[in-house]
């Protein structure tokens, strides 16, 4: 039932062409937490009652440093804590906030796209201040510990 859920909403949530432009459907979902700098959770009424009605959305073109236990090194830890404060930061002082959803992510828990701040992309905020690097998905993640 929940495999058909989701193929069934597959068809519900607008999907855009996947390229390095981000071009989807904008919405004003209500952001419920910021997971780390790159991946935020929102509030998803429109998911079949089964299921949570909260979805991640991972930050499309942009790799941040993991956090906590997840950090393969302390410099790593670190600049993944600086990351996520940097995105919790922006996303409580935004007056206006709308979710991009391009597509699901290879896993299917979650969702890739953008998070748009004041106007603002957030994947160029994170870009532009140092928070993240470039990341399409296709090549292995450089490590944030050199």
């Amino acid at each position: 039932m929940k495999k058909l859920s989701l193929l069934l909403l597959l068809f519900l949530i607008p999907i855009s062409v996947f390229s390095k432009e981000i071009k989807g459907i904008e919405h004003d979902y209500k952001i419920t937490r910021v997971i780390d700098g790159d991946t935020v959770a929102f509030q998803a009424d429109f998911l079949p009652a089964p299921l949570k009605p909260e979805l991640s959305i991972r930050v499309y073109g942009v790799d941040t440093p993991e956090k906590g236990h997840r950090a393969k090194c302390p410099s790593e830890a670190k600049k993944g804590q600086a990351a996520s404060d940097f995105t919790k930061t922006l996303v409580r002082n935004a007056t206006t906030t709308k979710i991009v959803i391009m597509k699901w992510d290879k896993y299917g828990s979650r969702v890739i796209g953008d998070v748009i701040l004041d106007g603002k992309s957030l994947a160029k905020q994170l870009l532009k201040n140092g928070y993240a690097r470039e990341y399409y998905g296709k090549k292995k993640r450089v490590s944030w510990c050199s």
